[in-house]
């Protein structure tokens, strides 16, 4: 049976980067060829029809803008669609104005310096990171360089706000003093001013409420306060750092420490490179503190509304003030925006199968709710698992280990990729223990137009597939299904594409090939019986426990549960995956709902996109652009 390749519904599958024919030049002075363009860039800018400036753009050139050229996430090819959009820019309120366009050689992993444009060496290319002002703000560019009819041309272009002019960041330079020196009788401290602020107490409110206490919470509140605006995250979990802390025993997460950092404080030199649950849930803890942001936990919203002529919202909380839930406040707070932030996926997607209240085993539940194979050893008990990403993987390993009879129910292919072809191949030299600062390493990646990321991907996934080729084989032997992710672009492109349908291997599928996990194909359960369930081709399995590993509803359904279906459907399209530029659907950007955002994802989008998010809430805040403005 061939792999089955399965969609966001509305996702584009976005094409393959065709990258210029490989040029025989081979000495090459980078920095004096990118100051030679950069210049005539500069220069070209007084040209009004802005013609000229896209006459330096090779023949498939692309640039791709966040929030610099216009209050939008764009990615434009082709030279006459960029001077098209650089002139529709130009008529935005406060004018296309680049003021500064130089090169920025500050650091080693900065300076300009030949490098392979298609990730393989075929192509050679120059690339060079940007420092760009514009009336509106400073930001960071890189562009890269392809030789093409005997010159260099522009082949991508990224510029990328970073601060408002007059709203810089709270940091460095202008760091807090922290204390205010001389005679101040009756004056707080520290403690006292936080809790204050904490509580809400002084008839103050924030400015943007935030739902959801995870990784994107945490990453859009610092965002929020290091450019002075108030506010306030509310999560129903009872500490900090629980939405990975309750989880199943045995996660550890998949991705290696470097890819993780958070803005600002990176995890310290002795974090293990993979991090357990409940290591990652204390340093969230710590974090919230460290960071001094505004945290209620044991709380959740019960009454929303929005009203359109103050642009304003009514929210009433619910707080838990003792962990037990015998006293209960409730707060009525008037934020002018909410943040989404309880994950990139919504509801848990379970599929309601007849049958179901007749189950007479010990367990049935969602992988969202499952805590882990029971203690004591499982020898004669049958597991379960339906779905073969991730935490389906995770769960089954966890039951075989535990001395389970297991079984995992596939209904389409899987990516599957081990955890060293990941380090070692997909993230080497760049999230590395000898890679670039992160800060440089996302903008080595998100400079790039997704196409082309996806094209590199596609020569990762190869060279991925050659050291897993035992690996692979074993599954292939085993009846288990794999596919290389859209175009054979793998795992990065099924999570954007589809948020799932991966699994990074740390040990299930050497069970599976092994015999230790069994495998059954089926398109879905049909019945679910006393002793176990009824798969659509007829075939019977004998179960004590089942967990369903079928993943989540998209963001809208939470949207629907919290807010109400009219607000849900004011939102212009469904939350995560890509459009026909190949950025990003509704996630971190204006939604279609005035004052409704979602943000979330791995911790490496949340870093980074969380900054793009609060520049808008931020520009908004001060009058420097509207919502319906492009």
């Amino acid at each position: 049976m061939p792999p089955t390749m399965q969609y966001l519904p509305g996702s584009v599958n976005i094409p393959l980067t065709e990258f210029p024919p490989p040029s025989s030049v081979v000495d090459v002075d980078a920095a004096h060829e990118v100051k030679s363009v950069v210049d005539r860039l500069n220069g070209s800018l007084d040209d009004t029809s802005l013609t000229s400036t896209a006459g330096l753009f090779a023949k498939g050139g692309y640039w791709r803008d966040h929030l610099m050229l216009s209050w939008n996430f764009r990615t434009v090819q082709g030279p006459s669609r960029i001077a098209e959009f650089l002139q529709a820019c130009s008529r935005s309120r406060d004018g296309f104005r680049l003021r500064r366009m130089a090169v920025d050689d500050g650091s080693p992993s900065r300076r300009p310096a030949t490098a392979p444009l298609d990730g393989q060496g075929r192509v050679l290319g120059i690339q060079a990171f940007l420092s760009v002002e514009t009336v509106r703000g400073k930001g960071d560019g890189l562009i890269r360089l392809a030789h093409e009819d005997g010159g260099w041309k522009i082949f991508t272009m990224y510029t990328s706000l970073r601060e408002l002019r007059g709203h810089e960041e709270g940091t460095f330079h202008r760091r807090p003093l922290g204390v205010s020196h001389g005679g101040q009788p009756g004056r707080r401290n520290w403690a006292d001013e936080r809790s204050l602020a904490r509580e809400y107490k002084d008839g103050t409110e924030p400015k943007v409420l935030i739902l959801g206490a995870g990784q994107a919470g945490l990453t859009a509140a610092v965002r929020l306060k290091m450019v002075g605006i108030n506010a306030l995250i509310i999560d129903r979990n009872q500490r900090v750092g629980d939405n990975w802390r309750n989880r199943y025993h045995q996660l550890v997460l998949h991705d290696p420490v470097w890819y993780d950092h958070m803005p600002y404080l990176d995890f310290p030199p002795q974090w293990p490179v993979f991090t357990p649950k409940d290591k990652l849930a204390d340093w969230f803890e710590a974090y919230a503190g460290i960071m001094e942001l505004n945290v209620w936990m044991g709380t959740e919203p019960v009454k929303t509304s929005w009203d359109e002529g103050k642009r304003t919202w009514t929210i009433e909380v619910a707080r838990r003030l003792v962990d037990d839930g015998s006293v209960v406040e409730t707060r009525t707070l008037h934020p002018r925006h909410v943040i989404q932030a309880t994950g990139h996926s919504g509801q848990k997607n379970q599929p309601a199968v007849p049958g179901a209240e007749t189950f007479t085993g010990h367990r049935i539940c969602h992988s969202s709710e499952f805590p882990g194979a029971r203690e004591e050893q499982g020898q004669g008990l049958k597991a379960v698992v339906v779905g073969c990403c991730n935490s389906g993987h995770d769960i089954a390993q966890d039951f075989a280990e535990r001395g389970y009879d297991v079984t995992m129910v596939q209904r389409s292919s899987t990516h599957v990729v081990s955890s060293r072809a990941v380090t070692e191949i997909a993230l080497a030299g760049l999230f590395s223990e000898d890679g670039p600062p992160v800060d440089d390493a996302d903008m080595l990646v998100h400079s790039m137009p997704n196409s082309m990321l996806k094209a590199i991907q596609v020569e990762v996934v190869k060279r991925q597939r050659e050291n897993d080729k035992d690996l692979l084989r074993g599954l292939e032997r085993a009846g288990f299904r794999t596919d290389d992710g859209p175009d054979g672009s793998g795992l990065f492109f099924k999570y954007f594409q589809r948020g799932g349908g991966y699994y990074i291997d740390v040990g299930a599928s050497r069970l599976i090939a092994d015999g230790k996990i069994k495998v059954r194909q089926a398109r879905e359960v049909s019945e679910i019986l006393p002793r176990g369930m009824r798969l659509s081709d007829g075939t019977e399995l004998e179960a004590d426990e089942i967990v369903f590993a079928t993943g989540y509803q998209g963001m809208r359904s939470q949207t629907r549960q919290i807010f109400g279906h009219d607000a849900a459907e004011k939102v212009a399209h469904d939350v995560w995956g890509l459009n026909a530029e190949g950025e990003w659907r509704t996630m971190w950007q204006r939604s279609g709902h005035p004052g409704l955002w979602y943000h979330g994802g791995n911790m490496a989008l949340c870093r980074y996109y969380s900054r793009l998010l609060a520049l808008q809430i931020k520009g908004l805040d001060e009058g420097l652009y509207a919502y319906d403005e492009d």
